[in-house]
């Protein structure tokens, strides 16, 4: 029986258990359970992780559905050169920046995402413009002063195994003199001002574009299921952020790096 059949209709704190973290390679248990042990039904840090390597067309429709804010996006360096993404998941912000920059490489950890990324690109015709690479935020396979925008869209944290002081410093070594890091619907604003980013956001009421009211239901129920009621109370298809307890993904942090 696989690991979907075995947690259908489960909440994201129940969905694994610390069986489930065989799955990691070495690398990635180093950063996410440096300590050897860990149990995804505390650390709801770790669930996600599991969720990107154990079912990741279940993160894809989630990510599909958290469509960015479009001013986002505008506001990112155009007609560039390089462009570095990391944590790139299965494509989200990087399908938004093909037409940004002439070369993107798009660093992302966890090899079930990477490949439905390639998968996506390759259906877009765009398998030549993208280079998807394995990395992590602070071991990016790239050289200094690499690209003129180095941007993560909602995988960066401050905790070490999910970006932290080793994270930033990486992002910005691979960032050329005059760029731009941007970090793009960011956790812990002040953790970033603090260390001499930015801040914009950008108004306007912003919703979860679900393919259907039972797709709603479904993921509200596993990602977010304090609002899993309401949604089907309402019989919503497009579920506000603000139902969900979440920040909707209006704003970014950003830093211009000196020339």
């Amino acid at each position: 029986m696989t690991v979907v059949e075995v947690v259908v209709g489960r909440e994201l704190r129940r969905r694994y258990t610390a069986a489930d973290l065989s799955v990691f390679t070495c690398d990635e248990a180093r950063r996410f359970v440096p300590r050897g042990d860990g149990d995804p039904q505390t650390d709801i840090a770790l669930a996600w992780e599991l969720v990107y390597r154990l079912e990741p067309e279940l993160y894809d429709r989630l990510a599909s559905a958290e469509q960015l804010h479009p001013a986002v996006v505008d506001w990112l360096p155009c007609h560039v050169d390089r462009i570095a993404e990391v944590g790139a998941g299965t494509g989200r912000l990087t399908m938004e920046l093909i037409e940004r920059g002439q070369r993107i490489v798009a660093v992302e950890p966890a090899l079930p995402l990477r490949r439905i990324l390639r998968r996506k690109l390759a259906a877009a015709d765009h398998g030549d413009r993208v280079r998807v690479i394995s990395g992590f935020f602070d071991r990016m396979p790239l050289p200094d002063d690499f690209a003129d925008l180095v941007v993560a869209c909602s995988a960066f944290t401050p905790s070490p195994g999910h970006g932290g002081e080793a994270g930033l410093t990486e992002m910005e070594r691979v960032c050329r003199p005059g760029g731009c890091v941007a970090i793009i619907w960011p956790n812990r604003l002040k953790w970033l001002t603090s260390r001499g980013y930015r801040y914009v956001s950008f108004p306007g009421s912003m919703s979860v574009e679900f393919g259907s009211h039972d797709e709603a239901v479904e993921m509200a129920e596993i990602f977010y299921p304090k609002a899993a009621d309401e949604v089907r109370r309402h019989g919503w298809r497009s579920v506000p952020f603000e139902v969900l307890g979440i920040n909707p993904p209006r704003d970014l942090a950003f830093k211009v790096l000196p020339g």
